[in-house]
């Protein structure tokens, strides 16, 4: 253990201290597509008895129309967010009418890609921006590469956490800029040890032939319909999934806020010839909100992200600028099928532990070479952690997975004691005792799990399926209590009206909106 690191953790550990572990902040979001009985995309709108995709806090749309995204509260353990993510499962099964969730991360047999349908929002200048954007999606990467689905998991450590430790370590600057670039620092330390999360709770080894629409790929047959790769433990995060030309060359590496939020602004404000050769117009039709490499900051791909909440009608970037880092998303964590939620309290005590380790972590800046090491380490584990012997790079040196992932679990273990001790029991410690018997025994991991349903002879419909089904079929067998189904059916209704309202109140028209909101992120943050 590093010296920092040591003396990080002997301050936490001060019995004053100990209670500032126990006010970190937990979200999550959770996507999910909805499917007929048959495993088929369900073609229909989104439920008018769920509120506005548009104005509900809890209950929206991600890329397409039947792509539903569940968003919990910030909570301080993370068991009540799991029982609000619980909450807003049975209240979605309390509407959806011989529909289903589909369970796996990997989407279920798709239509083509005309009849998959974008996510609609209404007339409001908002709404439409939202539908222009993501029509600018589908052009730049089809709508296929868009049905996939994962959980996000936002951390926040308190304010006070960060202060004390700035004092501690003599730093006399601004407070906003020290606790920015401590959270700049663990997405650092994510960036090299992230591969390990994909090993343990990656769960999409295999797909649906569907999903490559022809394309040559070298994924093994597995039956008729399912293709995968013998080790793989993601091909959700894969360079199957979310990838672009153009975004190729966007690879900031975190390593201060600054230059994070310059290479967005730049990407954002950067014509990229191939969608200037489209247009965002054609014959008075948007195509796309811009021709730039991003269309808005959001359509930058990345495993982790530095947020901060926003005020209304602020960009995600400006915030950023203007108030430093407030929390992080963990982006790259798959679906597991064999859950109702998609994640468990287990998986959830291991990734606070795993995310306060970043933290205390010494973090050194991520030079070139390491800076492309973190990725192919994250892609060869994707693809290939559970090969045996598969070896990784540390420090230019070539290290076996194993040996790598039992020295993590082995330097986040006094993380996870200090948890416990700050909250009492010895959840964290069990969680992360679960991840050592997975680095045992790879068969114990979810990506092996799942293939080994799939080889005894049911196919990815089958298997998506027989999930989707016994997970309906658990929510359905514990309604909501009337007061919480009442309470549910008020959000959805007050969403309903606030979008009238806010079609009602239109002013101007949308050119000049588009206009004004593309512009806003290229002046100063105030």
């Amino acid at each position: 253990m590093s010296n920092l690191l040591s003396r990080r953790l002997a301050q936490l550990g001060e019995k004053a201290n100990l209670p500032l572990l126990s006010r970190c902040l937990h979200g999550i979001e959770r996507e999910c597509l909805r499917v007929d009985a048959d495993g088929q995309l369900a073609l229909t709108p989104h439920p008018n008895a769920l509120g506005s995709a548009l104005t509900h806090t809890q209950i929206t749309t991600d890329y397409s129309e039947s792509l539903l995204e569940f968003i919990t509260p910030a909570e301080a353990d993370p068991a009540v967010t799991l029982a609000d993510l619980e909450q807003i499962h049975r209240f979605a099964y309390s509407k959806l009418d011989g529909e289903y969730l589909w369970s796996p991360s990997m989407p279920c047999a798709l239509p083509d890609e005309d009849t998959i349908p974008i996510a609609r929002y209404g007339s409001s200048h908002i709404g439409e921006l939202k539908y222009v954007y993501r029509k600018g999606l589908a052009l730049r990467y089809g709508k296929t590469m868009q049905c996939i689905a994962g959980i996000h998991y936002n951390v926040s450590l308190p304010d006070a956490l960060w202060q004390l430790q700035q004092q501690a370590e003599g730093d006399t600057g601004n407070a906003q800029d020290y606790q920015s670039a401590r959270y700049i620092a663990l997405i650092r330390n994510f960036r090299r040890y992230s591969w390990l999360l994909m090993y343990l709770f990656g769960a999409s080894p295999a797909l649906h032939k569907g999903f490559m629409r022809g394309r040559p790929h070298q994924l093994q047959v597995l039956d008729d319909e399912t293709l995968y790769l013998p080790y793989a433990t993601s091909l959700r995060m894969s360079d199957l999934g979310y990838q672009s030309t153009a975004q190729a060359g966007l690879t900031p590496c975190y390593n201060d806020l600054q230059s994070y939020t310059d290479s967005l602004r730049l990407a954002v404000g950067t014509p990229y010839p191939a969608y200037v050769e489209i247009g965002a117009k054609r014959d008075g039709e948007w195509l796309q909100l811009n021709t730039h490499i991003l269309q808005i900051e959001n359509e930058y791909y990345s495993n982790i992200r530095p947020k901060r909440v926003t005020h209304s009608g602020e960009r995600p970037i400006q915030a950023l600028m203007a108030r430093g880092v407030q929390y992080v998303e963990v982006r790259c964590l798959d679906i597991n099928p064999f859950l109702p939620l998609g994640i468990d309290l287990t998986e959830s005590r291991f990734l606070d532990a795993f995310l306060l380790f970043c933290a205390m972590q010494d973090s050194p800046i991520l030079e070139h070479d390491e800076c492309h090491a973190c990725t192919d380490n994250f892609l060869s584990v994707v693809k290939e952690g559970r090969r045996p012997g598969l070896l990784l790079q540390r420090n230019g040196q070539p290290v076996a997975l194993h040996a790598w992932a039992n020295e993590l679990l082995e330097q986040i273990l006094p993380l996870a004691e200090l948890l416990d001790q700050s909250q009492g029991g010895s959840a964290h410690s069990q969680a992360l005792q679960a991840q050592q018997a997975k680095v045992a025994d790879p068969c114990l991991t979810p990506s092996a799990q799942v293939l080994a349903q799939l080889q005894q002879g049911l196919n990815f419909t089958e298997f998506g399926m027989r999930q989707s089904k016994l997970h309906a079929a658990y929510f359905r067998s514990q309604p909501l209590s009337a007061e919480q189904q009442a309470a549910f059916e008020t959000s959805a209704a007050q969403s309903l009206q606030s979008q009238r309202e806010l079609e009602a109140n239109e002013e101007g028209d949308f050119d000049s909106f588009a206009a004004a909101y593309q512009a806003s992120i290229l002046a100063p943050a105030v």
